[in-house]
Parts: structure tokens; sequence; C-alpha cells
């Protein structure tokens, strides 16, 4: 069995959304953790939460949100998570300079003002950084925080950083890629360092690429992984399902 620590379901991209929980399962995705990071899709992962046994959330504003929500938005997220106890965490959350470097300023203080609410509440975050690594490293170090670097793409020495500040990784599809140098950061890592994650609808892993992603794919993403650790799936599975687990906090209804 597996855990799909991040991923989106959403009617945008699943018209069925009972037929997609139903083929996850079958394919051994024990539970799955969904990421609202926008008004409207915290809203949409919460009632699914609510609806279907293995479904949990993580909630925060992405760092693309960042001129769309207010201050009092901003602190209604304690509120929520109050209301909602399958809420295991804060995310995603953090920094993305590629689209957005003009916003640098405001992007660190909608970070930090959640970093401090994980932080009261004592959650894990999950954390996005595009081309913000050294940014987001200071703002992190700032609070007692732990949690996953959400889609990690970053060096080994990053990977050693963030490793030693409490932090797990989060592998995806992209391990699959031909391309992807990824791998041979990975097998550099302890196994007891890392998390699956789909982050579906993207990020689809070879041989799939194409098709809109989902967490069945997770077993294949811990083939990749498999064959770069030399150890068997059940390995994988037995080690990044501890790992989840230990992480967040899966409450009971």
């Amino acid at each position: 069995m597996y855990i799909d620590t991040h991923c989106h379901l959403s009617k945008d991209y699943y018209p069925d959304i009972d037929f997609i929980v139903s083929e996850n399962i079958n394919a051994g995705i024990s539970k799955m953790i969904l990421s609202g990071c926008d008004k409207k899709s915290i809203s949409e992962s919460i009632m699914y939460a609510e609806k279907y046994e293995n479904i949990y959330v993580t909630i925060g504003y992405h760092p693309e949100e960042v001129s769309n929500v207010s201050i009092d938005e901003i602190n209604q997220l304690k509120n929520i998570i109050k209301r909602c106890k399958k809420i295991v965490g804060i995310g995603e959350i953090g920094l993305d300079y590629h689209y957005e470097k003009e916003s640098k300023e405001k992007q660190i203080l909608l970070f930090e003002k959640q970093l401090e609410i994980a932080e009261e509440l004592n959650l894990p975050v999950v954390i996005h950084s595009r081309d913000a690594t050294l940014d987001t490293i200071n703002c992190l170090q700032k609070y007692n925080v732990k949690g996953v670097i959400h889609c990690f793409s970053g060096s080994l020495e990053v990977a050693n950083t963030y490793i030693k500040m409490g932090f797990k990784l989060g592998i995806g599809g992209v391990v699959t890629f031909k391309n992807s140098k990824l791998g041979e950061v990975i097998k550099n890592i302890s196994l007891e360092n890392i998390v699956l994650e789909t982050d579906s609808p993207y990020l689809t892993p070879d041989p799939y690429r194409g098709k809109v992603n989902s967490s069945k794919y997770i077993p294949v993403i811990a083939q990749s992984l498999s064959s770069l650790y030399n150890v068997s799936l059940e390995e994988i599975s037995k080690v990044t399902t501890e790992n989840a687990l230990n992480l967040f906090n899966f409450r009971k209804k």
C-alpha cells in the first residue's frame, strides 16, 4: 500500500470523482492528501475529505495567490482547520519567482504568515519553491516547522540542507523522466527522507506522459525508486508509507 502525499482532485480534471477514488484504491493507494491551495480548491478538497474515508487535506495559499488573498482570509485558515479534523497540514505554501518575480516581498509575507500558523497549530507544511531556494530556506529557518519539500528537484547539497532542517523530499513523476537528473541526486539520499507524491493531474510519470496524472500511478514512481535504490517494491512501499505516517497527523473523523 502507498500514500500519495500531494495531489489535486477537482471536477475540472476528473468528471467522475467516485471512479477516480475507487481506481486509486484498487491500485494500492491507502491514503491521498489533497492540496487545497486557493479558495476554490480548499473548499472542494475539504468536501472530498468529508465524503471519502481515505482522503485527507492540506490547505494554504500558493504563492501565485499572493494578490488574491487578504490577511483576514489567511487568518481564517485557523478556523477552517479547527472545523475539519481531516486537515493534516498547511500547504502548498512557499515562494515562486519563476513567474512572479515582482512580488517577492509580498510572497515572503504570505509565506511567513502561514508558517506562523503552522507553528502555532503544530502542523507540518508542504513547501512549493521555484527559483527561490535561498529565500525559502531563510524563511523556514525562522520557524519551528517540519514538512515536505514538494516536487523536489534541487541539488544534493540543497537536499541535505532541507533534510537537516527536518524536511522530507516529495518525489513524483519527474524522477521517471528520461532527461531528468533527479535520480542521480536521490540515490545518494536515504530512503527514510523521501515521501511519494503525484501532484496529479500534473507531472504524469513515464510511460504515461500525455495522460492526466492520478494517484494510481504512484506504483510507477515507486518502481523507479526501487531500481535506483536496488531494493524491492515492498521496501519502497513500507518505508515511504511509514515516513508519511510519521510526518502527517492522520486524525480520525
